[in-house]
């Protein structure tokens, strides 16, 4: 018997998951949750085979109530069961240790399978989000700011013009110019605005 834990903040979508996962052979739903820290809380006190947690609730959110569940409970398994598929919530969920990652717009029948794939030790992704994944591992990996291309890029993300920066760092505005058209190449972006979001993204700033 798979048991199961089922956290999510909607009352309605919470109810429609544990309706179709206690109409199946060989799973018990053990409890419910309504938001991330309940999850924990649940999960640590009833300790279930598995949780399936949803990303997005107030508070603690699903990937972060994963990770704690994770490594005060290494042997409880998450499956991830959520509307969005943005490489960002795909990557928190699975660094912080679920083992599965579907949409709710799934087929009852994948969310089933997932549960016992997941129970059963191995991994659990969606079609679409599986794709996105081997797609992000083919990507080559983004060239390295240099510290001045970085000190560059800091500055035109505090508001400065060219002409500003290359004072501030005595440098020819054209040298200033030279240094933002390879970061920029680098990024992959054309513009000031999104050379700084991205690199803000990615952790650079």
């Amino acid at each position: 018997m798979i048991r199961v834990l089922v956290a999510d903040d909607h009352a309605v979508v919470r109810a429609g998951i544990v309706s179709l996962l206690e109409a199946e052979d060989g799973i018990e739903v053990v409890g419910e949750a309504v938001d991330g820290e309940d999850a924990v809380g649940r999960a640590l006190a009833l300790r279930p085979d598995l949780v399936v947690m949803d990303v997005r609730m107030p508070g603690l959110t699903g990937d972060q109530a994963t990770a704690r569940i994770r490594e005060s409970a290494p042997e409880i398994r998450v499956l991830v069961l959520t509307t969005y598929e943005s490489d960002a919530s795909i990557l928190a969920a699975i660094e912080a240790g679920a083992s599965g990652y579907l949409l709710k717009a799934a087929p009852a029948e994948e969310l089933v399978a997932g549960v016992r794939s997941v129970a059963a030790g191995e991994v659990a992704l969606s079609p679409s989000i599986a794709a996105q994944l081997v797609t992000r591992m083919r990507e080559p990996a983004p060239a390295a700011l240099t510290p001045r291309e970085t000190e560059v890029l800091r500055l035109v993300a505090e508001g400065l013009s060219n002409r500003e920066i290359g004072e501030r760092l005595f440098l020819g505005e054209a040298t200033v110019k030279t240094h933002l058209l390879r970061t920029f190449e680098k990024l992959g972006v054309s513009d000031r605005t999104r050379a700084v979001t991205l690199a803000m993204e990615r952790g650079l700033l």
